[in-house]
């Protein structure tokens, strides 16, 4: 990223332009089927926020507690991307696919089971690994396939879909929760899992050749991510995407305490405000695929955590002088819509000049957007699961996200740049 490529300079091998010769309903049907990979990671960690009151009521244990099977979720989810990518690199998409989508299956149904906390986090762990192959393997397999704007194009859909499914599922869930107890919320998960894999065996065929593939060794699996984490301008961006992630995961792990206890609404009306929001996330990742087709990616990450910055501050701001309800709900939407902004860009910025290593790159940008998000998130529970601390996380998070942005990748790009 040191010398002015486009997109369509960086990613211009024969291989990736295959994808262009796919017909209008055959892109529909891999936008659909990848789109379901991606949303079983978010849905697996987000599905059962509205139901953490009712799980430490009916485990008797504590509200933090219960935040710590989410970072457990999201522990299980960095690990398996970094396992699944390497060895999506070395053994072709589909075979690590399988196995990580059955692995989740299995974990759902022994979490269901649990009896107490420590079995539910230790399948809360194993869950996450499995659910880690979607993600990778879906934005592997665009990468094989697409160059140029077709591939910003399917990575702003997949980004939509990564975006919209943390904001979506908890309103599922607080639905599913009119109807069951918080155990079949993890039954739900079970079957959702087991079509997407039957989905994914029938139709996903095998989109990297085996002359592309590496030898999976501790060697090359170790030159990859030396590749990696010697281009700085890759580091800053999958730190931006980290930043970003773990502001939007504060507001995911925080927002059901503090607006059900410390504010009253009912799971419906949560589920309510998570809708508004999810409309605006979704508004904002298609506004983000429109604009990489005039201005760089780098500028529009600028606008998104701009906006986000804003209102969070505005959200600490309505916290320390009680604006009430409004007061928090209002910058939250701040916060939450322009992250669709952000995230098109990330991927995009993070594996077009990474080809030959799709698989591992896409599964650092994961694995660091789960990993920080999950490690940093908690901090709100520690801090009282208030508004206040929910702001104060964002914002130390968004600082970070701005001085990568601002000191490591604009130095390595320049406006003119797609990419």
């Amino acid at each position: 990223m040191t010398a002015p490529t486009t997109v369509a300079d960086a990613t211009s091998t024969a291989h990736a332009n295959y994808g262009d010769t796919l017909t209008r309903s055959q892109r529909l049907t891999y936008v659909l089927m990848l789109g379901a990979l991606v949303a079983l990671g978010p849905f697996t960690i987000d599905l059962y926020l509205p139901a953490f009151p009712s799980v430490a009521a009916d485990l008797a244990t504590s509200s933090a507690a219960i935040q710590l099977t989410l970072t457990a979720t999201t522990i299980g989810f960095g690990l398996g991307q970094l396992i699944v990518g390497p060895l999506s690199d070395a053994m072709g998409r589909r075979r690590p696919l399988l196995v990580a989508t059955s692995v989740h299956i299995v974990a759902s149904i022994g979490v269901a089971m649990a009896p107490t906390v420590e079995w539910v986090m230790v399948g809360r762990v194993v869950q996450g690994m499995g659910a880690a192959g979607g993600a990778v393997v879906a934005m592997a397999v665009v990468r094989d396939l697409f160059g140029g704007q077709r591939l910003i194009r399917m990575l702003s859909r997949l980004a939509l879909v990564m975006g919209f499914a943390p904001v979506l599922a908890p309103v599922i869930g607080s639905q599913l929760l009119r109807f069951v107890e918080w155990r079949g919320v993890f039954v739900f998960l079970a079957a959702y899992g087991l079509l997407v894999t039957v989905v994914a065996g029938f139709i996903l065929v095998e989109t990297l050749p085996r002359e592309r593939r590496g030898r999976f060794s501790s060697a090359t699996i170790a030159r990859r991510y030396r590749r990696l984490i010697k281009d700085p301008a890759f580091v800053g961006i999958a730190v931006v995407g980290a930043a970003t992630f773990t502001a939007l995961f504060a507001y995911l792990t925080a927002s059901s305490f503090v607006l059900q206890e410390v504010f009253g609404l009912s799971a419906q009306e949560f589920g309510l405000v998570f809708g508004i929001n999810s409309i605006g996330l979704v508004a904002s990742t298609q506004i983000s695929a429109r604009l990489m087709r005039r201005v760089a990616p780098r500028v529009v990450t600028a606008a998104g955590l701009g906006v986000m910055t804003t209102g969070a501050l505005a959200l600490l701001v309505a916290a320390l002088f009680d604006f009430g309800l409004l007061g928090v709900i209002i910058p939250l939407f701040f916060v939450v819509a322009p992250a669709g902004l952000v995230m098109p860009t990330v991927q995009v910025m993070a594996l077009a000049d990474h080809a030959s290593e799709a698989g591992t790159a896409a599964s650092v940008v994961g694995a660091a957007n789960m990993g920080v998000a999950g490690a940093v998130s908690p901090l709100v529970g520690v801090l009282g699961n208030t508004p206040t601390a929910m702001a104060v996380v964002m914002l130390g998070a968004l600082a970070v996200g701005q001085a990568s942005l601002w000191f490591i990748v604009r130095r390595r790009t320049t406006s003119s740049v797609i990419v």
